[in-house]
């Protein structure tokens, strides 16, 4: 082989030799872009495989509270909703904020006020007969004075002597309290039938509380006297309904203080009538010319002048509508009147009365024998 021949053969070897580099680098790089699309393949594979995991899980949670709101929403059907504050307008809102801080300063007054022991003591005689509703009316008007302070309340029953439904009743009521017993004499009581207004009515119990105050008047000393000398007689009615600010208006009464009652004499109410701080009349339906045409619950008196004036006392057998005259005119003149409650322009008590209790199923039943238990206090 001569020289060109052999040069020639080395030339096409190392061709070869570089054509099949060249080739196993380009078989190299496609290994590793199928390898690199595969690995993305299966991790884009992997990421939808999670997407679609955390969607499966919000829904089942979405789902989940789904239906425990629809529960909820169930299990609150039928149940009553109160839906005013969102009915109402903003001045009725604004009106019911008014009345409700009204409410709270009237009860921050009461309570700084029933903290004062300073003030003219309240002497209230109530008298009281056994009836089914008696303790009822009872509880009502004690009610009532456990938020009026310094009064003592002097309960007489029209009984021969005190029962024990009132003696303990009085025992847990929470008040200071005398108890005293004075029993109208049978030609002067009420028989059945008979109109509520035929025979003057409570005359002798309210005489037996004024006798126990003329004793204890008479027996006080020192500071004890001087402080009876301020203090207030009025006479309450177990059945009427009276407003806490009536006994702070009749609270400083020099002889003899008045005002308004409502629902009585067959009326709205009964007044006096009062002209340049004078009263000069009443406002009445009947028999407006007697000496004091006023109700038992329209006026208060001074216990001074009860005490310096021992003949002051209600006649039993005053006519219809006197009972009331028979006993003030033995103290002042209609110039001595004090009037009271924006002179005379407010009512602050009320002629109320129980309706008697129909016992027709009572009665049938106590004739089989099967009536209510005795025992149990009503």
């Amino acid at each position: 082989m001569n020289g060109v021949a052999v040069h020639s053969a080395l030339v096409c070897t190392e061709t070869h030799n570089a054509i099949c580099n060249i080739h196993n680098e380009a078989t190299g790089k496609d290994l590793f872009i199928s390898a690199l699309n595969l690995y993305t393949s299966l991790n884009h594979q992997q990421v939808i495989m999670r997407m679609r995991l955390k969607l499966k899980t919000v829904f089942v949670l979405y789902f989940i509270v789904s239906l425990l709101g629809l529960i909820y929403a169930l299990m609150q059907l039928g149940q009553r909703c109160d839906c005013r504050d969102h009915a109402m307008s903003k001045d009725q809102q604004i009106s019911q904020l008014r009345g409700e801080l009204q409410k709270l300063q009237e009860h921050i007054k009461t309570s700084e006020l029933s903290k004062k022991t300073d003030v003219p003591r309240i002497y209230v005689i109530t008298p009281t007969y056994a009836r089914l509703v008696q303790k009822a009316e009872l509880t009502r008007l004690s009610h009532t004075f456990l938020h009026v302070p310094q009064l003592h309340w002097i309960v007489v029953e029209d009984a021969p002597q005190p029962t024990s439904l009132v003696t303990d009743f009085l025992a847990a009521s929470g008040l200071t309290y005398t108890h005293l017993y004075k029993r109208t004499p049978k030609d002067r009581k009420l028989q059945e039938g008979d109109p509520s207004w035929l025979k003057p009515r409570g005359a002798e119990q309210r005489n037996e509380g004024l006798r126990w105050l003329r004793e204890m008047g008479a027996a006080a000393k020192g500071k004890e006297a001087a402080a009876l000398e301020e203090a207030v007689v009025y006479f309450a009615d177990d059945d009427n309904t009276y407003s806490l600010q009536l006994f702070e208006e009749m609270r400083y009464t020099y002889r003899v203080s008045v005002w308004p009652v409502g629902l009585v004499g067959g009326m709205k109410f009964e007044r006096p009538v009062v002209e340049d701080g004078k009263v000069v009349r009443f406002h009445t339906g009947w028999r407006p010319n007697r000496p004091f045409p006023i109700d038992m619950a329209g006026f208060a008196v001074s216990l001074r002048l009860i005490l310096t004036n021992p003949q002051a006392r209600f006649d039993g057998d005053a006519q219809m509508g006197f009972l009331e005259s028979s006993f003030l005119q033995h103290l002042v003149t209609m110039d001595d009147l004090e009037p009271k409650a924006d002179l005379c322009t407010k009512v602050l008590v009320w002629h109320t009365r129980t309706e008697k209790p129909k016992m027709k199923r009572e009665d049938a039943l106590q004739k089989q024998g099967l009536g209510s238990d005795p025992d149990v206090e009503v």
